[in-house]
């Protein structure tokens, strides 16, 4: 009896799945976590410098155009993400799971890099709807885990960079048929490289052959899930059928089965390996029909990643703003047309910020002031266009007028290129007290301000005076400001 060579790693009902595929999707997922690890980083920094770190003011949108795209990029993993886990399943899901040192530390990094990958997109996502179920810092471990992912992306490249040198060109990963080729010298463990010897199909159940080329478990029945159900298998022949078609070698039914023959090999009564009484291997798929399914793959998740994106991007974009459907903010809602993160209630300064005695103080290095609100007004305004632009990935452009910062600098004898801490009439909080570095304080476009778009301050704005300066992130344009300090 002949034996039929098959690798589970290979066998697949989608064409999908597949060496070329993977080295797709991942460059994909690859440039998605770069660029958020980009901003991201830059992010940070901008609310924890080095003490020896300047930014740039100029262009004044340049953190609502930062912080949009790492929350974009970051939702656009999302499917990226889906699609790449359908791919690589098979390898994921082989037995067994280890096959030496090298290929556990490579197993490893995987672990690694997919289980930070989930965490960090997830909670990432809740973040920008505020909502924080668990027990540890949010900013702090998202940071964290940035630098896991992309060491790990690193470590994972490097072990598969044979398998994408070979398959970065579609034109060098599918013959002219459509077909994909197989290369067993890369070592990718979706290629029939090592195959293992199984028992002819004929020998086995109807139920072992439906099943065969998906692994035991949870595992094979999501597989069989997201490929769909199996053709039913052909009705059985009639004992002299066999006779007759091989007595018309020139028929269509002779040369299809002659085709199967000597891909699967015949039983060892003389009888032909019917085709559904197989796994489907990739390569038994006429080229029209790989091409027809890989394009199919390829454009739902094109579409998953277009539309997630669309649905959300709205609340930092103004031309997709119409299409706003999921995002946590809108923009134009609330008071001055302009969106609010955290209340003044939230604060708990609802007394302390309209207390009629509110006064601002200002500590030079020699020279320290306070200041009503009538006094500063009297210092002479500015006005300034510029955005509000939160971690959370929304924005939105504002016309404000208060004092320049280097004015007040001024009036307490102090260099308008001074570093700042700025403390909150807040209780408690994270941001309660802030820091501002000299190229900040020292932008004629930083304001301490006194109304927005045409009106005083709303409270949960910031009344009765707040910091809005070029570039920088929602959570540093402090509201409800209660002190100036010169850091010396």
């Amino acid at each position: 009896m002949r034996r039929v060579l098959l690798d589970a790693r290979a066998v697949a009902a989608s064409p999908n799945r597949n060496a070329r595929s993977a080295v797709v999707w991942g460059r994909l997922l690859g440039i998605a976590f770069v660029v958020c690890f980009g901003t991201g980083v830059y992010s940070h920094l901008l609310q924890d410098p080095l003490p020896w770190m300047r930014f740039p003011t100029r262009p004044t949108q340049l953190y609502q155009f930062t912080q949009g795209l790492h929350i974009t990029a970051g939702i656009a993993i999302i499917p990226l993400l889906l699609a790449k886990l359908n791919v690589v399943m098979p390898a994921l899901a082989q037995v067994p799971p280890v096959r030496g040192v090298l290929h556990l530390l490579e197993r490893l990094s995987i672990a690694v890099l997919v289980s930070a990958s989930i965490v960090q997109v997830g909670t990432g996502l809740l973040n920008t709807y505020q909502w924080y179920p668990w027990p540890f810092p949010f900013r702090q471990v998202h940071y964290a885990l940035s630098y896991l992912i992309i060491g790990s992306l690193i470590v994972h490249i490097a072990s598969k960079l044979p398998i994408i040198a070979r398959y970065w060109r579609a034109r060098d990963a599918y013959d002219a048929d459509g077909r994909f080729v197989a290369d067993p010298t890369v070592g990718s463990e979706l290629l029939p490289d090592g195959q293992e010897a199984r028992p002819a199909v004929g020998e086995r159940s109807a139920a072992e052959r439906t099943a065969g080329s998906y692994p035991r478990g949870l595992t094979g029945r999501l597989l069989r899930w997201v490929d769909g159900p199996a053709a039913p298998a052909a009705p059985a022949a009639p004992a002299g059928a066999a006779e007759t078609r091989a007595a018309r070698p020139d028929s269509a039914s002779a040369a299809r089965d002659l085709s199967l023959g000597a891909s699967l090999g015949d039983g060892a009564d003389g009888t032909e390996v019917g085709r559904a009484s197989r796994p489907e291997h990739d390569d038994a798929l006429p080229g029209p029909r790989q091409r027809i399914a890989r394009r199919g793959f390829v454009a739902g998740v094109t579409a998953a990643t277009v539309g997630v994106v669309a649905l959300t991007a709205g609340q930092s974009n103004r031309l997709l703003e119409p299409l706003n459907v999921f995002g946590a903010r809108r923009r134009y809602v609330g008071p001055e047309d302009l969106p609010v993160n955290r209340t003044a209630r939230a604060a708990g300064v609802l007394a302390t910020a309209t207390a009629a005695d509110w006064t601002l103080t200002v500590v030079g290095p020699d020279v320290t002031r306070t200041f009503s609100r009538a006094e500063l007004v009297a210092l002479g305004t500015a006005t300034a266009d510029l955005p509000i632009s939160c971690v959370e990935g929304w924005s939105q452009m504002a016309s404000w007028r208060g004092v320049r910062v280097r004015d007040l600098l001024a009036s307490v004898q102090a260099d308008p290129a001074s570093a700042l801490r700025i403390t909150s009439l807040e209780k408690s909080g994270g941001y309660r007290v802030t820091e501002m570095g000299p190229e900040y304080a020292s932008d004629p476009t930083t304001l301490l301000a006194l109304e927005v778009n045409g009106k005083t301050l709303d409270l949960d704005h910031g009344f009765p005076a707040r910091v809005i300066a070029p570039g920088r992130p929602g959570v540093l344009q402090t509201k409800w400001i209660g002190k100036i300090e010169v850091i010396r």
